[in-house]
């Protein structure tokens, strides 16, 4: 297999290696680990792990921009606040490609059309499936919708817990990383910020149907 030039955000050229490529620096990996590539149990650990890595880092091949392509006009006048609270993700940090996951929690104010709510949950899939650190995947995903919906405001915090800080270095446990960023009105009127915390911090309702 040729190696491919793949585009990547932010529009920077990058050269892919062959897969074959990919499985050797992983069998590489294992022995600079200390252990021993061709054993039983590590044999088909290269393909497993690059099978993995196009899941992790899923997010590289999704646009955004397309996602929130579609939007609806017939709202009625609606122009209140549309929020998403608790959506799930998990990502991987830049620095020591370990795991990070946690809760997003979105908002915006229509301006004159709404998208369809799942196509905010795909926004977060598509920035949390790339090599991140949270500070920047909060005003990614804040930035994308709006410029991309042309919302008046949008607001997003994100809660995470990061395994490079309770795995190793100073291995603190239970320790949440707190992240916002505001657009617009959000920003602009701390009213709107304030009645934003207050929704993702209020009592959960029962969802069952």
């Amino acid at each position: 297999m040729d190696a491919k030039v793949h585009q990547r955000p932010p529009s920077m050229p990058v050269t892919m290696p062959t897969k074959e490529e990919a499985e050797a620096a992983v069998r590489t990996l294992l022995a600079w680990a200390g252990d021993d590539p061709s054993r039983e149990g590590l044999i088909d650990t290269p393909r497993r792990v690059t099978k993995a890595f196009k899941e992790y880092y899923a997010g590289y091949e999704q646009d955004p921009a397309e996602i929130l392509d579609r939007t609806f006009a017939e709202i009625s006048g609606y122009d209140d606040m549309v929020m998403l609270r608790d959506i799930q993700f998990s990502s991987h940090c830049e620095h020591h490609m370990a795991p990070f996951y946690g809760r997003v929690h979105v908002a915006y104010l229509p301006n004159g059309a709404v998208v369809g709510i799942s196509k905010i949950a795909r926004v977060v899939e598509a920035f949390a499936k790339r090599l991140q650190i949270q500070e920047a995947m909060t005003a990614q995903i804040a930035k994308a919708i709006t410029d991309h919906l042309g919302a008046r405001g949008v607001a997003v915090m994100i809660e995470a817990a990061h395994t490079c800080m309770s795995m190793r270095g100073v291995q603190k446990h239970d320790v949440a990383t707190i992240t916002t960023q505001f657009t617009g009105e959000f920003k602009t009127n701390p009213v709107m910020q304030v009645r934003f915390i207050d929704m993702v911090r209020a009592p959960k309702s029962n969802y069952s149907l």
